[in-house]
């Protein structure tokens, strides 16, 4: 029974980093979107210009997942660090590190750590590799709303999926109209759900350590190495 309640915690937990590595895609990167909307892909275009000239970006975010008719209210914190195409998220207490090659994803409750290959040719995995051209098709988009929030011009684009499959409605992307960085992200689905990820604090060009990227299996002696390939 603990066993069965562990792998359904753990996959839970996978499916929420997926999930939200998803999301950090297209919060990030996922702006060299066909031109449907110029005065949208103008704005995209200088976001995009910004993140390519940092050599670092640290993220302090909160997400929130919401559905009235389930009654599903759930928040939660993390943070994540990128250089390139590495990265180190952490996220409901699980620490998911990308070296370039390998994920590690570290699961101190069950003491488990699992390392996976990260195939490039599979679909539905979101890499860093990916980021870029993530959305480059799939996607009509266009201003939306400009909302005041404490001070700061947040302008929103909205990005609907051209695919009738897609389960969500639409995608909102809130941009702060002076630095030109993100602000927040709300995806609407189908069926209710609403996730949003907003940006507590954004810094760049931290120091890092040489070893920020680097799986360091030393300081895990006791974990149970799960080596998927």
């Amino acid at each position: 029974m603990k066993s069965n309640i562990q792998d359904s915690k753990q996959n839970y937990t996978q499916t929420m980093g997926k999930r939200l590595l998803f999301i950090m895609a297209l919060f990030l990167f996922g702006f060299s979107i066909q031109a449907q909307d110029k005065k949208a892909k103008d704005l995209l275009d200088q976001v995009t210009a910004k993140v390519k000239s940092y050599n670092n970006i640290t993220i302090d975010f909160k997400y929130s997942l919401n559905n009235a008719k389930e009654n599903i209210n759930q928040d939660s914190k993390g943070n994540v660090t990128m250089k390139g195409n590495q990265y180190v998220l952490n996220f409901m207490g699980v620490t998911k590190i990308f070296d370039g090659q390998k994920t590690y994803t570290i699961v101190p409750e069950d003491e488990e750590i699992t390392i996976s290959t990260v195939n490039e040719k599979d679909d539905d995995s979101i890499t860093p590799s990916k980021m870029l051209t993530f959305f480059n098709s799939g996607y009509k988009y266009s201003m939306d709303i400009l909302q005041n929030v404490k001070g700061r011009k947040i302008q929103y684009i909205k990005l609907v999926p051209v695919s009738a499959k897609d389960q969500r409605k639409e995608v909102l992307l809130g941009i702060d109209v002076q630095t030109k960085h993100i602000y927040n992200l709300i995806e609407v689905g189908k069926k209710g759900t609403k996730t949003t990820l907003t940006v507590n604090s954004f810094k760049t060009n931290q120091p890092l350590s040489k070893n920020q990227f680097t799986f360091a299996g030393s300081k895990y002696p006791n974990y149970y190495i799960n080596k998927l390939d």
